[in-house]
């Protein structure tokens, strides 16, 4: 063998052995994104089944949602910097295993504090781990194809996710108990963990100093205002601690952005904003969940109130909405570099504002196959083709001392657009289901339809920025 060839084997075999280590490592990163995920959906065929079991009063019973949400959301822009600054692999691993521990005790709850306790832990366990877990990804894959096709399938698999959750969340809550929906995570959690150790790489840290001064005026000021639309969507919008919540968050919001600005060393780098496609994408990120939890939330009640469906056969009811997201996540990777974001997104805007167009069609008499699966079909369509790109865009070119960052704040636009679109589509259903008349079942309906009617005006919001997006084809690829 000669000098030559003996350098290249080398290199061909460093590069064989790569490849299976960096497929171990794509797996234990999504594995962790869909528990989390799931973690929003599959309490919510449970909910039942726990208020009857710890005493939850009907007002109460939304903080085992909410309590979770309220946390992961407001904390992970602080998760996101600490994981640039201290380490992302550590605090991904010290996320992971904070939510496997929070979640195990979750499931042997004896009363709704000790619940709701666990909740709060989770959310902080996945606020630490979530947005390490995105920029892991765009360390470990540097290959730029081979990176698109793993951050179009993080989208895929964190979208139809939602809906596999409640597939899940039926199966466990009607052949074991509500509390095997917490247990799953343990075992997951754990592999997660251990194998982290071994399979992903730690990236260089960058030695900086924390913004402190940021970090506690944009994390209190997510969370408040997180905890204002939650408790607008229990109490109304006129509330007067709904009203301090909302203020107090604006003005914090405010004054965060104003250090940041300031700040060499900023928590969320407003230079993120600067590429447009890239902040397009992250105000869809925004206007999205607020679309697909409408969905998600009011068709459930509408299968199972109305339709009398079982939880489980609830689930499954989402499954080509699923399947849908998930297969477009696949397709989005060669279609991204060969149209650019714009066509993509605008088409699949179209298709959502047509699915919820429908879907103000249902009547108390419909049945699934005449009035729920063709808006399914359409918003699965919609979702995959307008908002699996979205992080593809966000995290392809994003700077390294800024992935974790960048992630984030994908994430935290994410947990609060849901958290807002929900609280106000809530509002609107009540407020529509007063003014309505006949039964019960009539008066849902009448409810939902102003919701969706609601969620197409924000489509039609997400439309506009979509027409945003820079034709831009090879500057994407």
């Amino acid at each position: 063998m000669s000098e030559t060839t003996l350098p290249a084997s080398r290199t061909a075999g460093a590069a064989t052995a790569a490849r299976p280590r960096t497929g171990v490592a794509l797996a234990i990163l999504l594995t962790c994104q869909v528990m989390f995920v799931l973690d929003i959906t599959v309490m919510n065929v449970a909910l039942p089944r726990i208020q009857a079991d710890l005493g939850f009063t009907p007002a109460s019973l939304s903080w085992v949602m909410s309590s979770y949400t309220l946390v992961f959301g407001g904390l992970l822009l602080l998760g996101g910097r600490a994981g640039d600054l201290f380490g992302r692999k550590r605090l991904f691993i010290g996320g992971v295993l904070l939510f496997t521990v929070a979640s195990f005790a979750g499931g042997l709850a004896g009363s709704a504090a000790l619940l709701i306790a666990a909740r709060i832990v989770q959310g902080l366990g996945a606020a630490a781990a979530g947005p390490s877990t995105l920029a892991l990804l765009t360390t470990t894959i540097t290959e730029p194809r081979a990176r698109l096709r793993a951050l179009a399938l993080f989208a895929g698999m964190s979208s139809a996710g939602f809906a596999v959750g409640l597939i899940l969340g039926g199966l466990l809550t009607e052949w074991l108990s509500w509390r095997a929906v917490l247990f799953i995570n343990v075992p997951f959690g754990l592999v997660v963990a251990v194998l982290a150790t071994r399979f992903v790489a730690e990236p260089p840290r960058h030695p900086a100093r924390l913004d402190l001064p940021g970090a506690v005026t944009g994390t209190l000021g997510v969370a408040a205002l997180v905890y204002g639309f939650i408790r607008a969507a229990e109490v109304g919008w006129t509330n007067g601690l709904t009203v301090a919540a909302l203020a107090a968050g604006a003005v914090l919001i405010g004054a965060f952005l104003a250090v940041e600005a300031r700040t060499a060393q900023p928590l969320l780098p407003l230079r993120l904003f600067r590429d447009r496609n890239r902040a397009a994408a992250y105000a869809n990120f925004f206007f999205g969940p607020m679309i697909g939890m409408s969905m998600f939330f009011f068709l459930t009640q509408y299968l199972q109130d109305v339709r009398g469906m079982s939880a489980l056969g609830t689930g499954f009811a989402f499954l080509p909405m699923a399947v849908l997201v998930f297969v477009l996540s696949r397709i989005i990777p060669r279609l991204l570099p060969r149209f650019g974001p714009q066509p993509i997104a605008i088409a699949g805007t179209l298709s959502m504002i047509a699915g919820l167009a429908w879907a103000t069609q249902l009547e108390a008499g419909s049945t699934y196959a005449g009035g729920v699966l063709g808006p399914m079909i359409l918003m699965g369509l919609g979702m995959g083709l307008a908002f699996a790109p979205l992080s593809v865009i966000i995290m392809s070119n994003v700077p390294g001392p800024d992935a974790g960052a960048a992630g984030g704040v994908m994430q935290t636009l994410q947990q609060t657009g849901s958290t807002l679109g929900l609280a106000i589509l809530v509002t609107i259903f009540g407020t529509a289901g007063r003014a309505a008349t006949g039964g019960p079942h009539e008066v849902m309906v009448s409810g939902m339809t102003a919701a969706f009617t609601g969620s197409i005006v924000i489509a039609c919001l997400t439309f506009v920025v979509a027409l945003t997006f820079r034709r831009e084809p090879e500057r994407t690829a």
